[in-house]
C-alpha cells in the first residue's frame, strides 16, 4: 500500500496561476475547492507535500523573502479550514539552469523521497503540466492531472505519462483519493 502521502504541485493546483508568475502574496489566490481539499486529505491522516518550480527567484522577479511570504499565506488560509501543507519543496532556479531539481526532473522528488524517508511508489503526485506528471512518474509516483491552470491545455497536448488520472480540479482528485477502496 502506497505511503499516505500527496505531493502538489503549487501554482494551477492549489492557486490560481499567473503567465507573469505569482510575484507576491496579494496575487496568491487559491482554487475554489483547494484549500478545503488538503484539509480534507489531512483530515484522512495523509501528509501534504508541494512541490514547485519558482523559476520567477531566478529571474529576479521576486526574492525568497518575497516567495516564503507567498508561502505564509497559504499556510496560514489552510490552518483556518483545519488544513496544513507539511512541507514545501521547490526550486528557484531559471528553466535555463541545469539543475536536476527543475521538473520534469526528479530531484526535487528524490529529495522529498529522503527528507521524509518514504518511498513514492504509488503517491499520488498531483500537477496540471506535463514537467509534474513527467517529475513524479519518474520516480513511480502515480501521476495526476488536474484540469485547473495549464491541466486543458496539458491534457490537449496529450503523451501524459501511462496510468496518468484525469480530474476537473483538486477537490475532485482528492474525492477519488479518499473514496473507499474495493477489496
Amino acid at each position: 500500500m502506497p505511503t499516505k502521502l500527496v505531493i502538489l504541485d503549487r501554482d494551477g493546483v492549489i492557486n490560481l496561476d499567473s503567465a507573469q508568475f505569482i510575484k507576491s502574496p496579494a496575487e496568491w489566490k487559491p482554487i475554489p475547492g483547494s484549500l478545503e481539499a488538503i484539509a480534507r486529505l489531512n483530515q484522512a491522516g495523509y501528509r501534504v507535500v508541494v512541490a514547485t518550480n519558482q523559476s520567477g527567484v531566478g529571474r529576479g522577479l521576486f526574492d525568497m523573502d518575497t516567495l516564503n511570504a507567498i508561502h505564509d499565506k497559504m499556510h496560514k488560509a489552510l490552518f483556518t479550514l483545519g488544513g496544513r501543507i507539511d512541507a514545501v519543496f521547490y526550486c528557484p532556479h531559471a528553466a535555463d539552469s541545469d539543475c536536476n531539481c527543475r521538473k520534469p526532473k526528479p530531484g526535487m522528488y528524490k529529495r522529498i523521497a529522503e527528507t521524509l524517508n518514504v518511498n513514492l511508489a504509488g503517491v499520488a503526485a498531483i500537477g496540471d503540466s506535463l514537467r509534474d506528471l513527467q517529475a513524479g512518474a519518474a520516480v513511480g509516483c502515480l501521476p495526476v492531472l488536474v484540469l485547473t491552470g495549464k491541466g486543458t491545455k496539458t491534457k490537449a497536448e496529450g503523451n501524459l505519462p501511462d496510468g496518468t488520472l484525469q480530474f476537473a480540479d483538486l477537490a475532485a482528485a482528492v474525492d477519488h483519493l479518499l473514496r473507499p477502496k474495493k477489496k
